[in-house]
Protein backbone atom coordinates (compact mmCIF):
# COMPACT_ATOMS: atom_id res chain seq x y z
CA UNK A 1 0.00 0.00 0.00
CA UNK A 2 1.49 3.28 -0.95
CA UNK A 3 0.01 6.97 0.35
CA UNK A 4 1.45 9.55 -0.98
CA UNK A 5 1.49 13.10 1.93
CA UNK A 6 1.79 16.32 -0.10
CA UNK A 7 1.85 18.67 2.50
CA UNK A 8 2.52 18.88 6.05
CA UNK A 9 1.68 16.26 8.33
CA UNK A 10 2.32 15.33 12.34
CA UNK A 11 4.87 12.55 12.36
CA UNK A 12 3.18 10.80 14.29
CA UNK A 13 0.38 10.15 11.39
CA UNK A 14 3.52 8.96 8.93
CA UNK A 15 4.34 6.19 11.91
CA UNK A 16 0.82 5.19 12.23
CA UNK A 17 1.18 4.32 8.52
CA UNK A 18 4.73 2.39 8.31
CA UNK A 19 3.60 0.18 11.28
CA UNK A 20 1.07 -0.84 9.30
CA UNK A 21 3.32 -1.74 6.38
CA UNK A 22 2.45 1.40 4.08
CA UNK A 23 5.39 2.84 1.86
CA UNK A 24 5.27 6.79 2.68
CA UNK A 25 5.78 9.56 0.35
CA UNK A 26 6.15 12.51 2.46
CA UNK A 27 6.50 15.54 0.05
CA UNK A 28 5.68 18.86 1.54
CA UNK A 29 5.00 21.84 -1.04
CA UNK A 30 4.02 19.51 -3.77
CA UNK A 31 2.76 21.87 -6.53
CA UNK A 32 -0.58 21.04 -8.29
CA UNK A 33 1.00 19.88 -11.45
CA UNK A 34 3.41 17.57 -9.38
CA UNK A 35 0.40 16.01 -7.64
CA UNK A 36 -1.09 15.09 -10.90
CA UNK A 37 2.40 13.42 -12.00
CA UNK A 38 2.60 11.77 -8.74
CA UNK A 39 -0.77 10.19 -7.62
CA UNK A 40 -1.12 6.79 -10.35
CA UNK A 41 1.36 5.01 -8.67
CA UNK A 42 -0.54 6.19 -4.84
CA UNK A 43 -3.27 3.56 -3.27
CA UNK A 44 -4.09 6.54 -0.51
CA UNK A 45 -3.32 10.28 -0.85
CA UNK A 46 -3.59 12.68 2.92
CA UNK A 47 -4.35 16.06 2.67
CA UNK A 48 -5.14 19.03 4.78
CA UNK A 49 -6.21 22.47 3.87
CA UNK A 50 -3.53 23.43 1.73
CA UNK A 51 -3.89 21.22 -1.46
CA UNK A 52 -6.45 21.02 -3.72
CA UNK A 53 -7.50 17.73 -5.14
CA UNK A 54 -9.21 18.79 -8.48
CA UNK A 55 -11.32 16.12 -10.84
CA UNK A 56 -8.07 16.04 -13.15
CA UNK A 57 -6.02 14.65 -9.68
CA UNK A 58 -8.52 12.02 -9.14
CA UNK A 59 -8.87 10.69 -12.90
CA UNK A 60 -5.11 10.69 -12.85
CA UNK A 61 -4.86 8.56 -9.56
CA UNK A 62 -5.57 5.03 -11.30
CA UNK A 63 -4.76 2.92 -8.17
CA UNK A 64 -6.53 5.88 -5.59
CA UNK A 65 -8.92 3.49 -3.25
CA UNK A 66 -8.98 6.38 -0.96
CA UNK A 67 -8.62 10.42 -0.42
CA UNK A 68 -8.26 11.41 3.33
CA UNK A 69 -8.44 14.65 4.49
CA UNK A 70 -6.62 15.51 8.02
CA UNK A 71 -8.84 17.71 9.59
CA UNK A 72 -12.28 18.30 9.20
CA UNK A 73 -13.44 20.24 6.01
CA UNK A 74 -13.20 18.69 2.62
CA UNK A 75 -14.10 21.64 0.76
CA UNK A 76 -10.47 21.30 -1.15
CA UNK A 77 -11.39 17.51 -2.55
CA UNK A 78 -13.87 17.26 -5.74
CA UNK A 79 -15.78 14.19 -3.94
CA UNK A 80 -18.48 14.07 -6.80
CA UNK A 81 -15.19 13.16 -8.80
CA UNK A 82 -14.05 10.59 -6.37
CA UNK A 83 -17.34 9.16 -6.12
CA UNK A 84 -18.13 8.67 -9.83
CA UNK A 85 -15.04 6.43 -9.50
CA UNK A 86 -15.39 4.72 -6.45
CA UNK A 87 -13.19 6.23 -4.12
CA UNK A 88 -13.54 7.04 -0.40
CA UNK A 89 -13.55 10.60 0.58
CA UNK A 90 -12.80 10.54 4.54
CA UNK A 91 -11.89 12.96 7.19
CA UNK A 92 -11.27 13.38 11.04
CA UNK A 93 -14.16 15.18 11.99
CA UNK A 94 -13.47 14.83 15.96
CA UNK A 95 -9.99 15.73 15.72
CA UNK A 96 -9.94 19.03 16.73
CA UNK A 97 -13.45 19.53 18.25
CA UNK A 98 -11.75 20.24 21.51
CA UNK A 99 -9.50 23.03 20.12
CA UNK A 100 -12.37 24.35 18.17
CA UNK A 101 -14.73 24.81 21.04
CA UNK A 102 -11.76 26.42 22.58
CA UNK A 103 -11.04 28.75 19.70
CA UNK A 104 -14.85 29.84 19.71
CA UNK A 105 -14.82 30.49 23.92
CA UNK A 106 -11.25 32.60 23.48
CA UNK A 107 -12.74 35.19 20.35
CA UNK A 108 -16.17 35.47 22.09
CA UNK A 109 -14.14 36.25 25.54
CA UNK A 110 -11.48 38.61 23.48
CA UNK A 111 -14.57 40.49 21.97
CA UNK A 112 -16.74 40.68 25.33
CA UNK A 113 -13.80 42.27 26.95
CA UNK A 114 -12.71 43.85 24.12
CA UNK A 115 -9.09 42.07 24.42
CA UNK A 116 -7.59 42.71 21.09
CA UNK A 117 -7.94 46.46 21.01
CA UNK A 118 -6.78 46.74 24.44
CA UNK A 119 -3.72 44.81 23.86
CA UNK A 120 -2.83 47.18 20.90
CA UNK A 121 -3.32 50.43 22.60
CA UNK A 122 -1.44 49.27 26.02
CA UNK A 123 1.84 48.49 22.74
CA UNK A 124 1.67 51.83 21.66
CA UNK A 125 1.96 52.99 24.94
CA UNK A 126 -1.27 54.54 26.18
CA UNK A 127 -3.55 53.94 29.54
CA UNK A 128 -7.16 54.06 28.53
CA UNK A 129 -9.07 51.81 30.94
CA UNK A 130 -12.07 53.48 30.34
CA UNK A 131 -12.35 53.38 26.49
CA UNK A 132 -12.29 49.33 26.65
CA UNK A 133 -15.32 48.42 29.24
CA UNK A 134 -16.81 45.00 27.90
CA UNK A 135 -19.75 42.60 28.74
CA UNK A 136 -20.14 40.19 31.41
CA UNK A 137 -20.98 36.61 29.53
CA UNK A 138 -22.91 35.62 32.75
CA UNK A 139 -26.83 35.21 32.65
CA UNK A 140 -26.06 36.00 28.83
CA UNK A 141 -28.07 33.76 26.49
CA UNK A 142 -25.64 32.28 24.21
CA UNK A 143 -27.82 31.00 20.42
CA UNK A 144 -25.75 27.83 19.46
CA UNK A 145 -26.22 26.99 15.15
CA UNK A 146 -24.82 23.37 15.53
CA UNK A 147 -25.22 21.03 18.19
CA UNK A 148 -23.04 18.40 17.17
CA UNK A 149 -19.91 17.95 19.19
CA UNK A 150 -18.22 21.35 18.89
CA UNK A 151 -21.22 23.06 19.32
CA UNK A 152 -22.09 20.56 22.50
CA UNK A 153 -18.42 21.33 23.72
CA UNK A 154 -18.98 24.91 23.58
CA UNK A 155 -22.49 24.89 25.63
CA UNK A 156 -21.21 22.24 28.08
CA UNK A 157 -17.95 25.77 28.27
CA UNK A 158 -20.64 28.40 28.44
CA UNK A 159 -22.39 27.02 30.89
CA UNK A 160 -19.30 27.37 33.54
CA UNK A 161 -19.29 30.72 32.89
CA UNK A 162 -23.44 30.90 33.95
CA UNK A 163 -24.85 31.16 30.23
CA UNK A 164 -28.21 30.20 29.24
CA UNK A 165 -27.89 28.03 26.29
CA UNK A 166 -30.35 27.92 23.58
CA UNK A 167 -29.85 26.06 20.16
CA UNK A 168 -31.03 24.74 16.70
CA UNK A 169 -30.24 21.72 14.95
CA UNK A 170 -32.41 19.76 12.48
CA UNK A 171 -30.86 16.45 13.67
CA UNK A 172 -31.16 16.72 17.30
CA UNK A 173 -34.25 15.68 19.19
CA UNK A 174 -35.80 17.94 21.78
CA UNK A 175 -34.83 15.21 24.36
CA UNK A 176 -31.10 15.31 23.65
CA UNK A 177 -30.94 18.88 23.75
CA UNK A 178 -33.08 18.95 27.04
CA UNK A 179 -30.32 16.59 28.33
CA UNK A 180 -27.57 18.91 27.28
CA UNK A 181 -29.09 21.68 29.48
CA UNK A 182 -29.96 23.15 25.54
CA UNK A 183 -33.72 24.57 24.60
CA UNK A 184 -33.82 23.81 21.15
CA UNK A 185 -35.45 25.97 18.38
CA UNK A 186 -36.43 24.96 15.01
CA UNK A 187 -36.57 27.98 13.34
CA UNK A 188 -33.31 29.83 12.53
CA UNK A 189 -35.16 33.19 12.48
CA UNK A 190 -36.21 33.13 15.92
CA UNK A 191 -33.37 31.77 17.79
CA UNK A 192 -31.86 35.00 16.20
CA UNK A 193 -33.82 36.80 18.15
CA UNK A 194 -33.08 35.47 21.33
CA UNK A 195 -28.84 35.11 21.81
CA UNK A 196 -26.67 37.98 23.06
CA UNK A 197 -24.14 35.83 21.72
CA UNK A 198 -24.12 33.90 18.74
CA UNK A 199 -21.93 31.23 17.61
CA UNK A 200 -21.99 28.76 14.72
CA UNK A 201 -21.13 25.24 14.43
CA UNK A 202 -22.47 23.97 10.81
CA UNK A 203 -21.02 21.99 7.73
CA UNK A 204 -20.78 24.46 5.07
CA UNK A 205 -23.58 22.85 2.46
CA UNK A 206 -25.79 24.50 -0.08
CA UNK A 207 -28.59 25.42 2.61
CA UNK A 208 -26.15 26.89 5.67
CA UNK A 209 -24.04 28.80 2.56
CA UNK A 210 -25.47 32.80 3.10
CA UNK A 211 -27.35 31.10 5.98
CA UNK A 212 -26.82 34.26 8.23
CA UNK A 213 -27.38 37.82 5.56
CA UNK A 214 -28.96 41.24 6.08
CA UNK A 215 -32.19 39.48 7.35
CA UNK A 216 -31.35 37.57 9.88
CA UNK A 217 -28.92 40.47 11.43
CA UNK A 218 -31.43 42.98 11.68
CA UNK A 219 -33.56 40.10 14.04
CA UNK A 220 -30.60 39.88 16.55
CA UNK A 221 -30.20 41.80 19.64
CA UNK A 222 -29.07 44.78 19.80
CA UNK A 223 -24.97 45.15 20.40
CA UNK A 224 -25.24 41.27 19.64
CA UNK A 225 -21.64 39.47 19.32
CA UNK A 226 -21.04 36.81 16.85
CA UNK A 227 -18.96 33.98 16.46
CA UNK A 228 -17.72 31.86 13.46
CA UNK A 229 -15.49 29.48 13.81
CA UNK A 230 -16.81 26.60 11.66
CA UNK A 231 -17.09 27.75 8.00
CA UNK A 232 -16.54 30.74 6.08
CA UNK A 233 -19.35 31.46 3.99
CA UNK A 234 -22.14 30.79 7.08
CA UNK A 235 -22.34 34.09 7.54
CA UNK A 236 -22.77 36.84 5.37
CA UNK A 237 -19.50 39.01 5.78
CA UNK A 238 -20.28 42.28 3.41
CA UNK A 239 -23.46 42.36 4.96
CA UNK A 240 -22.23 42.03 8.28
CA UNK A 241 -20.35 45.14 8.01
CA UNK A 242 -23.01 47.82 7.59
CA UNK A 243 -24.77 46.29 11.07
CA UNK A 244 -21.58 46.70 12.70
CA UNK A 245 -21.01 50.45 11.67
CA UNK A 246 -24.28 50.89 12.75
CA UNK A 247 -23.47 49.08 16.33
CA UNK A 248 -26.80 46.66 15.85
CA UNK A 249 -23.92 44.12 15.81
CA UNK A 250 -21.61 44.24 18.53
CA UNK A 251 -18.95 42.85 17.58
CA UNK A 252 -17.70 39.72 15.98
CA UNK A 253 -14.83 36.88 16.23
CA UNK A 254 -14.37 35.50 12.77
CA UNK A 255 -12.01 32.33 12.45
CA UNK A 256 -12.80 31.38 8.82
CA UNK A 257 -13.74 32.81 5.34
CA UNK A 258 -14.92 32.07 2.42
CA UNK A 259 -11.99 32.08 0.29
CA UNK A 260 -8.32 31.94 2.15
CA UNK A 261 -6.11 33.05 2.96
CA UNK A 262 -7.38 36.57 2.97
CA UNK A 263 -5.38 39.84 4.16
CA UNK A 264 -8.64 42.09 3.39
CA UNK A 265 -12.72 42.26 4.34
CA UNK A 266 -15.46 44.50 4.48
CA UNK A 267 -15.10 43.95 8.29
CA UNK A 268 -10.99 44.37 8.66
CA UNK A 269 -11.06 48.07 9.56
CA UNK A 270 -13.66 47.37 12.83
CA UNK A 271 -11.91 47.63 16.59
CA UNK A 272 -14.94 45.45 17.45
CA UNK A 273 -13.86 42.81 15.70
CA UNK A 274 -11.31 40.11 16.44
CA UNK A 275 -9.15 38.70 13.42
CA UNK A 276 -7.85 34.95 13.37
CA UNK A 277 -6.25 32.99 10.33
CA UNK A 278 -8.24 29.62 10.59
CA UNK A 279 -7.00 28.78 14.20
CA UNK A 280 -9.54 26.26 15.46
CA UNK A 281 -7.14 23.32 14.48
CA UNK A 282 -3.93 25.19 15.41
CA UNK A 283 -3.41 23.11 18.50
CA UNK A 284 -0.48 20.52 18.45
CA UNK A 285 -2.93 18.05 20.14
CA UNK A 286 -5.10 18.19 17.16
CA UNK A 287 -2.51 18.31 14.87
CA UNK A 288 -1.78 14.80 16.41
CA UNK A 289 -4.94 13.72 16.39
CA UNK A 290 -5.78 14.79 12.82
CA UNK A 291 -2.95 12.59 11.30
CA UNK A 292 -2.74 9.63 13.57
CA UNK A 293 -6.80 9.25 13.18
CA UNK A 294 -6.69 10.03 9.04
CA UNK A 295 -4.16 7.49 8.85
CA UNK A 296 -6.09 4.64 10.62
CA UNK A 297 -8.98 5.58 8.19
CA UNK A 298 -6.49 5.52 5.29
CA UNK A 299 -5.45 2.32 5.84
CA UNK A 300 -8.87 0.81 6.16
CA UNK A 301 -9.97 2.52 3.20
CA UNK A 302 -7.03 0.78 1.08
CA UNK A 303 -7.71 -2.48 2.85
CA UNK A 304 -11.56 -2.85 1.63
CA UNK A 305 -12.75 -1.79 5.18
CA UNK A 306 -15.53 -0.18 6.54
CA UNK A 307 -14.50 4.21 7.02
CA UNK A 308 -16.48 5.30 9.80
CA UNK A 309 -15.91 9.15 8.34
CA UNK A 310 -16.39 8.45 4.97
CA UNK A 311 -18.49 11.86 3.42
CA UNK A 312 -19.12 10.75 -0.38
CA UNK A 313 -21.70 7.98 0.51
CA UNK A 314 -25.11 8.34 2.20
CA UNK A 315 -24.54 11.07 4.94
CA UNK A 316 -25.62 10.05 8.42
CA UNK A 317 -26.45 12.37 11.43
CA UNK A 318 -23.33 13.37 13.55
CA UNK A 319 -25.38 11.83 16.51
CA UNK A 320 -25.90 8.82 14.61
CA UNK A 321 -22.56 8.03 14.12
CA UNK A 322 -21.62 8.61 17.32
CA UNK A 323 -23.32 5.82 18.50
CA UNK A 324 -23.24 3.56 15.29
CA UNK A 325 -19.07 4.05 14.51
CA UNK A 326 -18.01 1.73 16.91
CA UNK A 327 -20.27 -1.12 15.15
CA UNK A 328 -19.55 -0.31 11.95
CA UNK A 329 -16.60 -2.67 12.11
CA UNK A 330 -18.00 -5.28 13.44
CA UNK A 331 -21.10 -5.65 11.44
CA UNK A 332 -18.06 -5.42 8.28
CA UNK A 333 -15.96 -8.35 9.80
CA UNK A 334 -18.97 -10.73 10.96
CA UNK A 335 -20.32 -10.73 8.20
CA UNK A 336 -16.77 -10.97 6.12
CA UNK A 337 -16.60 -13.90 8.11
CA UNK A 338 -20.29 -15.51 7.24
CA UNK A 339 -19.50 -15.21 3.86
CA UNK A 340 -16.15 -17.36 3.62
CA UNK A 341 -17.97 -19.99 5.97
CA UNK A 342 -20.87 -20.48 3.74
CA UNK A 343 -20.67 -22.93 1.07
CA UNK A 344 -22.71 -21.54 -1.43
CA UNK A 345 -23.45 -17.96 -2.91
CA UNK A 346 -24.68 -15.66 -0.71
CA UNK A 347 -28.43 -14.47 -1.59
CA UNK A 348 -29.51 -12.15 1.42
CA UNK A 349 -27.91 -10.65 4.43
CA UNK A 350 -30.07 -9.47 7.81
CA UNK A 351 -28.72 -7.22 9.91
CA UNK A 352 -30.05 -6.58 13.97
CA UNK A 353 -28.78 -3.94 15.87
CA UNK A 354 -29.35 -4.89 19.84
CA UNK A 355 -29.41 -3.63 22.70
CA UNK A 356 -29.11 0.20 23.39
CA UNK A 357 -27.54 1.07 19.60
CA UNK A 358 -31.10 -0.31 18.45
CA UNK A 359 -32.73 3.28 18.72
CA UNK A 360 -30.42 4.46 16.22
CA UNK A 361 -31.08 3.64 12.31
CA UNK A 362 -28.98 0.45 11.43
CA UNK A 363 -28.79 1.14 7.58
CA UNK A 364 -25.18 2.02 7.77
CA UNK A 365 -24.76 -1.20 9.68
CA UNK A 366 -26.33 -3.10 6.84
CA UNK A 367 -24.21 -1.15 4.45
CA UNK A 368 -21.09 -2.63 6.48
CA UNK A 369 -22.38 -5.90 6.57
CA UNK A 370 -22.85 -6.11 2.66
CA UNK A 371 -19.30 -4.53 2.25
CA UNK A 372 -18.04 -7.19 4.24
CA UNK A 373 -19.70 -10.25 2.22
CA UNK A 374 -19.00 -8.61 -1.57
CA UNK A 375 -15.21 -8.13 -0.81
CA UNK A 376 -14.97 -11.83 -0.37
CA UNK A 377 -13.93 -12.84 -3.90
CA UNK A 378 -14.17 -9.47 -5.25
CA UNK A 379 -12.03 -8.36 -8.12
CA UNK A 380 -12.73 -4.86 -7.60
CA UNK A 381 -11.96 -2.75 -3.95
CA UNK A 382 -15.26 -2.86 -1.87
CA UNK A 383 -16.40 -0.45 0.50
CA UNK A 384 -19.26 2.02 1.52
CA UNK A 385 -19.30 3.55 -1.62
CA UNK A 386 -19.79 1.01 -4.01
CA UNK A 387 -21.12 -1.85 -1.25
CA UNK A 388 -24.51 -1.84 -1.99
CA UNK A 389 -24.18 -1.68 -5.93
CA UNK A 390 -21.79 -4.51 -6.02
CA UNK A 391 -24.26 -6.64 -4.11
CA UNK A 392 -27.32 -5.86 -6.65
CA UNK A 393 -25.34 -6.93 -9.05
CA UNK A 394 -25.13 -10.17 -7.97
CA UNK A 395 -28.71 -10.53 -6.60
CA UNK A 396 -27.45 -9.67 -2.91
CA UNK A 397 -30.28 -8.86 -0.58
CA UNK A 398 -30.15 -6.65 3.01
CA UNK A 399 -32.70 -6.16 5.35
CA UNK A 400 -32.34 -4.38 8.74
CA UNK A 401 -34.09 -5.21 12.27
CA UNK A 402 -33.25 -3.51 15.72
CA UNK A 403 -33.58 -5.45 19.16
CA UNK A 404 -33.31 -2.93 22.30
CA UNK A 405 -33.50 -5.79 24.50
CA UNK A 406 -29.91 -7.49 25.60
CA UNK A 407 -29.16 -9.91 28.51
CA UNK A 408 -25.17 -10.03 27.32
CA UNK A 409 -23.36 -6.95 26.38
CA UNK A 410 -24.82 -3.47 26.03
CA UNK A 411 -24.99 -3.39 22.38
CA UNK A 412 -24.14 -6.16 19.70
CA UNK A 413 -24.89 -6.68 16.22
CA UNK A 414 -26.01 -9.76 14.85
CA UNK A 415 -25.64 -10.51 10.95
CA UNK A 416 -27.03 -13.67 8.90
CA UNK A 417 -25.99 -14.53 5.39
CA UNK A 418 -28.18 -16.79 3.63
CA UNK A 419 -27.41 -19.14 0.96
CA UNK A 420 -29.09 -22.12 -0.49
CA UNK A 421 -27.22 -23.91 2.03
CA UNK A 422 -28.75 -22.59 4.73
CA UNK A 423 -28.20 -19.82 6.95
CA UNK A 424 -24.75 -18.64 9.54
CA UNK A 425 -25.32 -16.59 12.07
CA UNK A 426 -22.37 -14.17 13.96
CA UNK A 427 -22.65 -12.01 16.86
CA UNK A 428 -20.09 -9.36 17.68
CA UNK A 429 -20.00 -6.71 19.83
CA UNK A 430 -16.78 -4.25 20.66
CA UNK A 431 -13.52 -4.55 22.32
CA UNK A 432 -11.32 -1.70 24.16
CA UNK A 433 -9.73 0.22 21.20
CA UNK A 434 -13.10 -0.38 19.20
CA UNK A 435 -11.61 -4.15 18.18
CA UNK A 436 -14.55 -6.21 17.06
CA UNK A 437 -15.04 -9.23 19.60
CA UNK A 438 -16.75 -12.15 18.47
CA UNK A 439 -19.56 -13.33 20.32
CA UNK A 440 -21.10 -16.14 18.90
CA UNK A 441 -20.80 -17.92 15.45
CA UNK A 442 -22.59 -21.05 14.50
CA UNK A 443 -24.72 -21.54 17.65
CA UNK A 444 -21.51 -21.47 19.95
CA UNK A 445 -20.94 -18.59 22.96
CA UNK A 446 -17.13 -17.38 22.17
CA UNK A 447 -15.23 -14.19 23.54
CA UNK A 448 -13.32 -14.02 20.32
CA UNK A 449 -10.89 -10.98 18.97
CA UNK A 450 -10.26 -12.47 15.54
CA UNK A 451 -6.97 -11.57 13.27
CA UNK A 452 -5.86 -11.14 10.25
CA UNK A 453 -5.65 -14.86 9.84
CA UNK A 454 -8.57 -17.11 11.38
CA UNK A 455 -8.43 -20.90 11.42
CA UNK A 456 -12.22 -22.34 12.42
CA UNK A 457 -12.46 -25.99 13.38
CA UNK A 458 -15.24 -28.38 14.77
CA UNK A 459 -15.04 -31.73 15.59
CA UNK A 460 -16.38 -34.51 18.48
CA UNK A 461 -14.59 -33.20 21.69
CA UNK A 462 -12.13 -35.19 23.59
CA UNK A 463 -8.47 -35.29 25.30
CA UNK A 464 -5.51 -34.74 23.49
CA UNK A 465 -6.93 -33.10 20.39
CA UNK A 466 -5.58 -29.29 21.00
CA UNK A 467 -2.18 -30.99 21.62
CA UNK A 468 -2.54 -32.45 18.14
CA UNK A 469 -3.52 -29.72 16.40
CA UNK A 470 -0.89 -27.72 18.34
CA UNK A 471 1.88 -30.08 17.32
CA UNK A 472 0.63 -29.58 13.28
CA UNK A 473 1.28 -26.08 13.47
CA UNK A 474 4.22 -26.22 15.71
CA UNK A 475 5.53 -28.29 13.05
CA UNK A 476 4.91 -26.12 10.03
CA UNK A 477 6.23 -23.02 11.86
CA UNK A 478 2.73 -21.58 12.63
CA UNK A 479 2.09 -19.67 15.70
CA UNK A 480 -0.90 -19.57 17.62
CA UNK A 481 -1.54 -16.04 18.49
CA UNK A 482 -5.00 -16.66 20.61
CA UNK A 483 -7.39 -19.66 20.72
CA UNK A 484 -10.71 -20.54 22.00
CA UNK A 485 -12.57 -23.30 22.54
CA UNK A 486 -15.96 -23.65 22.62
CA UNK A 487 -18.62 -25.99 23.40
CA UNK A 488 -22.32 -27.02 24.21
CA UNK A 489 -23.92 -29.11 26.66
CA UNK A 490 -26.58 -29.95 24.13
CA UNK A 491 -23.85 -31.29 22.00
CA UNK A 492 -20.32 -33.27 21.86
CA UNK A 493 -18.85 -31.41 18.97
CA UNK A 494 -16.43 -28.32 19.99
CA UNK A 495 -15.57 -25.30 18.20
CA UNK A 496 -12.02 -24.42 18.25
CA UNK A 497 -11.04 -20.51 16.66
CA UNK A 498 -7.39 -19.60 16.01
CA UNK A 499 -5.63 -16.64 15.43
CA UNK A 500 -2.14 -17.57 13.45
CA UNK A 501 0.38 -15.20 12.27
CA UNK A 502 -0.08 -16.51 8.65
CA UNK A 503 -2.07 -18.24 6.15
CA UNK A 504 -1.86 -21.73 6.15
CA UNK A 505 -1.17 -23.93 3.11
CA UNK A 506 -3.54 -26.68 2.05
CA UNK A 507 -1.42 -29.09 3.15
CA UNK A 508 -1.23 -27.76 6.81
CA UNK A 509 -5.16 -27.24 6.53
CA UNK A 510 -5.85 -31.00 5.50
CA UNK A 511 -3.33 -32.17 8.47
CA UNK A 512 -5.23 -30.21 10.65
CA UNK A 513 -8.39 -31.67 9.60
CA UNK A 514 -7.06 -35.13 9.71
CA UNK A 515 -5.71 -35.05 13.29
CA UNK A 516 -8.72 -34.42 14.68
CA UNK A 517 -11.26 -36.06 12.28
CA UNK A 518 -13.01 -32.31 11.75
CA UNK A 519 -16.44 -32.42 10.98
CA UNK A 520 -16.05 -29.17 9.46
CA UNK A 521 -13.19 -26.54 8.73
CA UNK A 522 -12.96 -23.08 7.57
CA UNK A 523 -9.57 -20.91 7.10
CA UNK A 524 -10.76 -17.25 7.04
CA UNK A 525 -8.12 -14.13 6.03
CA UNK A 526 -9.68 -10.81 7.08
Amino acid sequence: MKVLIPEKLAKEGIAVLEDAGCQVTFKPDTTPEELVELIPDYDGLIVRSATTVTREVIEAGVNLKVIGRAGVGVDNIDSEAATERGIIVCNAPTSNVVSAAEQTMALMLAVARKTAIADASMKAGNWNRSKFTGVELQDKTLAVFGLGRVGMLVAERARAFGMKIAGYDPYVTPERAASMGVELYTDVNELCKVGDFITVHMPKTKETTGMFGADQYALMKDGVILVNCARGGIMDIEAMAGFLESGKIGGAGIDVWEHEPVSDSPIHGFDNVVLTPHLGASTKEAQIRAATQIAEFVIAGMQGKAVPTVVNSARIPEQVMEHLRPYIGAAQTAADMAAQISSAAISGVSVKACGRIASEDPSVLGTAALAGVVQFGSEVPVNVINARYLAEQRGISVETAVEPVSESYPSYVEVTTRSAEGEVVITAATAPADKVRITSILGYDVDFIPGKNVIILQYVDGPGRMGKLGTVLGNAGVNIETMQISVRPDSNIATVLFNVDRAVSGRIQTDLKNVVDAKSAWFLEL
